[in-house]
């Protein structure tokens, strides 16, 4: 099944009709949490404790109604027919990955920059982060798009895989959902610093190992490719991967830095408020659009390994 969904994703990619299951995931988390906060919009008045609590309510019904749902649908269409069951959940696993939505998003920035369409370039990267975008030059522009190809392998490719090997769509949908909840609730804000509290600590927890399988990946595809240095990719890991605020993140990131010979990391604006990050990988060479592609062909490398592991993965189970 994760083979053909990972065939699926990348001929079509996220669905635009039915409505993406994501959309409902969302929806679902907006109303639970309009009913939990009351509408409360800060910390203030609600004691911390109160809030984790909340919070966890929210995570559990949010993860428990989209795996409960989704295993719900598989089971019905399942005992109308076996075809009808396998492919509906293939169908799902598909929704859950996002390696063509990543080399689109991705490759939106790239084009303008090949006709040094600044302005355009900066309002698609503007699409893919959260930073501020319009003083950006190339090398920033390329280096926040390298940074989310990078960042999205685990959350968009390999963490949904995982668990849809282990539990079909029911678990990657189970996934998708704590990965939603992450980027709505899982912000060190005053208003969500202790009700998201759950949700970022439950992505955390489930992305630990995918993240540490994405390193290992991208290791031995930068090996297989002379453009890039396995040696570098690992050792960047190593050096950098932990310096990163996020215990996932810097991963993939650090990988695809020293893979590239590239720094990633530095300093950002938000809303005008200067964030300096920390630097991952060697600046050996300047970052420039072509290092986009070069991130994408690691995306997909993953995508080509994880295929052939879900084919020998359905062997051994059958």
């Amino acid at each position: 099944m994760t083979a053909t969904a990972i065939v699926i994703d990348m001929l079509i990619g996220d669905p635009r009709w039915p409505t993406h299951p994501v959309i409902w995931i969302g929806r679902l988390i907006k109303r639970l949490e309009r009913l939990l906060r009351r509408g409360q919009e800060t910390t203030g008045g609600e004691e911390p404790a109160a809030l984790r609590r909340k919070g966890m309510i929210l995570a559990a019904v949010t993860v428990g109604c989209s795996g409960a749902a989704m295993w719900l649908l598989v089971w019905v269409c399942s005992l109308l027919h076996p075809w009808l069951g396998y492919a509906v959940n293939t169908w799902f696993i598909s929704t859950t990955i996002a390696i063509k939505g990543l080399k689109d998003a991705a490759y939106l920035v790239y084009r303008p920059l090949t006709d040094n369409r600044l302005e355009e370039a900066r309002k698609y990267v503007g699409y893919i982060v959260g930073r501020d975008t319009e003083r950006m030059d190339e090398p920033e522009i390329t280096r926040a798009a390298v940074e989310t190809v990078a960042e999205n392998i685990v959350d968009a490719v390999v963490s949904p895989l995982f668990f849809a090997l282990l539990g079909g769509a029911p678990l990657a949908m189970a996934y998708r959902a704590t990965n939603t909840l992450d980027s709505m609730v899982g912000y060190k804000n005053d208003k969500y610093l202790y009700f998201g509290w759950c949700s970022a600590r439950l992505d955390d927890v489930l992305n630990w190992l995918p993240a540490r399988l994405t390193g290992v990946l991208l290791t031995l595809l930068a090996f297989a490719d002379p453009r890039l240095s396995g040696a570098r990719a690992w050792r960047a890991i190593r050096t950098f991967a932990h310096l990163h605020p996020s215990p996932n993140s810097g991963i993939p990131e650090s990988a695809v830095a020293g893979a590239l010979g590239v720094e990633l990391g530095g300093l950002n604006y938000y809303g005008g408020v200067a964030s300096d990050r920390a630097r991952m990988g060697w600046p050996l060479k300047e970052l420039n659009r072509e290092h986009i592609v070069m991130t994408v062909r690691q995306l997909y490398g993953v995508g080509l390994l994880l295929f052939m592991g879900g084919l020998l993965w359905a062997q051994l189970l059958g």
